[in-house]
């Protein structure tokens, strides 16, 4: 009599350690930095100099309206990425947002390094990219406004600098990037704490790109709205090899009935990585504390499991 063979079905390969672990999530940081800058970059080239440039519009034929582009423009491009990249690294996209994480919501911190790492070389490689495209645009713009040379407006397609009237002082900037920084890492712990009132179905993503869009509505033009050290600092390098100069390091220029400012580029990095820490802070003191007082519960802890209710079987 033959006997009976049991077949076992085969167990799935498993994932090799570099795809599961921190390589995956700096690929996804990258990535998810290098969309923001390529849709957030172009949307100001575009305002700046693709439309008039192209024939499309009228010189000053918009006006005001070109801030809303450009508003929009960064909005989508953190929705977007923020899609792309969340499934593996959760997708901080900003160094301030890693930081406060660490801070305040127990991040590895050996892997704050590597993630900041791999989002200035994702928005490095973005403005690459959106110079490449822009390339013809840009130069056009400053043979017309500047004789040929590279100039603080083509330069701030890509990375920021304070409004005339800061007058070179630089605490002005600091606080607003402080600020615009606090206001949105502290919602996006608003949004993304499964014990609060937060989107549902994955919408998320959605509602953290029109807290960018609401800030650069409200605050943009004070210093460009960083909010985000890796996207001033990336496309900040770029500009400084692809020949800027002290634009973009260290950050100085004669502002236009305004006076000057000089060494600037510190101002995008340290604020926003002081205004991500104080979000955090702010919304545990408001809101965290008292949401973990009722449900007894962190802010990435899952739901509990009901206990059967009644005429319910039970194993």
């Amino acid at each position: 009599m033959a006997e009976a063979t049991e077949t076992k079905a085969a167990e799935p390969t498993p994932r090799t350690d570099w795809r599961n672990g921190i390589v995956g999530e700096m690929s996804a940081e990258f990535l998810g930095m290098f969309i923001i800058i390529l849709l957030g970059c172009g949307s100001v080239a575009l305002a700046l100099v693709g439309l008039v440039g192209s024939g499309r519009q009228q010189p000053d034929t918009f006006g005001p309206a070109n801030w809303l582009i450009i508003a929009w423009g960064w909005g989508l491009a953190v929705t977007f990425a923020i899609f792309a990249s969340g499934g593996v690294s959760g997708a901080h996209l900003n160094p301030a947002v890693t930081l406060a994480f660490a801070v305040r919501r127990g991040f590895a911190w050996s892997k704050v390094v590597p993630f900041w790492f791999a989002q200035v070389l994702g928005g490095l490689a973005g403005a690459g990219v959106v110079y490449a495209v822009y390339t013809s645009a840009i130069s056009a713009f400053d043979q017309a406004n500047s004789g040929g040379h590279k100039s603080q407006a083509t330069f701030s397609i890509f990375a920021t600098f304070p409004a005339p009237y800061f007058h070179g002082n630089m605490w002005g900037p600091v606080i607003d990037q402080i600020v615009g920084t606090a206001f949105l890492v502290g919602v996006v712990c608003a949004l993304i704490d499964r014990r609060n009132n937060g989107p549902l179905s994955n919408l998320a993503p959605l509602f953290i790109g029109l807290v960018v869009v609401a800030i650069g509505m409200t605050y943009g033009v004070n210093a460009g709205y960083a909010i985000n050290p890796a996207r001033d600092l990336g496309p900040r390098l770029f500009t400084w090899f692809a020949g800027w100069g002290h634009y973009a390091f260290p950050g100085s220029a004669t502002v236009p009935k305004g006076g000057s400012f000089s060494g600037y580029f510190w101002v995008p990095i340290v604020g926003p990585l002081v205004g991500g820490v104080v979000g955090a802070c702010v919304y545990d003191l408001f809101i965290g504390q008292f949401l973990k007082a009722r449900t007894g519960r962190g802010p990435d802890d899952p739901e509990p499991v009901p206990e059967p209710g009644p005429g319910e079987a039970t194993a």
